[in-house]
Parts: structure tokens; sequence; C-alpha cells
């Protein structure tokens, strides 16, 4: 027999109990915050004005949100994730710094439509097949800014491999992609943005070891013409 919960039974951030718990301690400001959303909060800070919306496109639980509070970046912040079990944590934990559970959506990427100012996206196309037709979303849904940090360089990889980091007993593989950069640049500017890749205070260019594979971290700031 066939059901239609393939999505979540193969989805691999839905089979990690030490994810949850270090989203769970995020939210909680239990956990330091990720230099990567430090380096896009401090991005966004001059782009955005009072009122302005923000969509964070792979937000696991919202914990972007405490960067952009402690900024004071005067943004109307929504979140969307395709883990089920992730967005429940933020709705759960979030209410209490400020932020309304019904501003976390449970949605794939391939399920998003419409208009908000500003889009960020950290760590999330790389663990996909292909970056075009998601980032054509992200692009077509950023009135202003899109806020993009992922794996590229001048040498493109792509592997499909088992990720040794869930559950015991879950036996599933994952995209490790390696984006070609100047493609990616490119894209994008043929999308009407002009298009700043800036060094990942993290790992400042050096490569960092993800799930036991190689990942090339860059920036991408993308501004509307």
């Amino acid at each position: 027999m066939i059901d239609d919960q393939g999505y979540n039974r193969h989805c691999i951030w839905e089979h990690s109990a030490s994810l949850r718990d270090l989203y769970t301690r995020r939210c909680r400001q239990e956990a330091e915050e990720m230099t990567c959303a430090a380096q896009a909060a401090e991005m966004l800070a001059p782009l955005a004005a009072p009122g302005d919306t923000l969509l964070d496109v792979g937000c696991g639980a919202g914990y972007f949100y405490h960067s952009l509070v402690r900024r004071g970046i005067p943004v109307e912040y929504w979140g969307l994730d395709s883990a089920p079990s992730l967005i429940e944590i933020g709705r759960r934990e979030m209410p209490a710094c400020g932020l309304a559970a019904e501003r976390l959506r449970h949605m794939r990427l391939e399920d998003l439509d419409g208009r908000v100012d500003h889009v960020v996206c950290l760590n999330v196309l790389s663990n996909l097949d292909n970056y075009h037709r998601p980032l054509e979303r992200l692009l077509r849904c950023a009135a202003k800014s899109l806020i993009l940090r992922e794996s590229a360089g001048s040498e493109p990889s792509c592997l499909y491999v088992r990720d040794e980091y869930l559950d015991p007993e879950v036996d599933l593989k994952v995209y490790v992609q390696t984006y070609p950069l100047d493609e990616m640049k490119s894209f994008m500017e043929s999308h009407g943005f002009s298009v700043q890749v800036v060094e990942d205070r993290r790992t400042r260019g050096r490569p960092e070891l993800v799930i036991g594979y190689p990942h090339h971290w860059k920036f991408f700031l993308a501004r509307r013409h």
C-alpha cells in the first residue's frame, strides 16, 4: 500500500534527537548564537526599514528571530521549514520570547508563494538536488533583498551520501552540494538583483566538515535593482 508520508519519513531533519535538543536550547537562548546567524543579521540591518517583512526559509525552530531582536532590527519575522517537528519546537518555545506561534509555518519550499521585503536562507540549498528552482522561488519572493549562505566555489561537486549523524538505525542519504559560485551569482543577477559575495566569518574561506564532508561556505547579498 502507499500513503502520503514519504517526505517526512525520508526527511533527515525528522530523525535526529540531538538536533531537536539543540534547536530547543537555541530557542531558549541556552546555546551560543550561530556565527552565520549573527553575520546574516548584521548584513540585513542596514537594508531593513521599520515594518519590513522578513521570511526565514529553512528556519528550523525560528531562533534567528533572537539575532534580529538582539540588534534591534525592526522587521516582521516569519519562518518556514519542511520539518514539522522543528516547527513544533518553535511554536512551543518562541512565544515566550515574543514570537507568535503562527509566524512559524510548516511548509516545503516548493509550496512557497507570495512576496516579502527580505528573505534569509542559511545552509539549505546545499542539501538539495539542485539550486535553480528553489533559488528562483526565493528570488521571486524577495521584493528588496535576499541573504543566502551556501557551499559554493570554483570547483563544484555533488555527493549523495549516508548521513551518519542521525538517530541509531536510521539509514537515510542526503545531498552534499558545492555549487559553482560564478554561476549562482549570474543566476541571481539575471533575476534583477545586484549580488555581492561576502566572506563567511566562521570559516574565513576554509572548508568546514559537516556530517564529515567539506562545505565551502559563502554569503550572497542580493539586492533588487
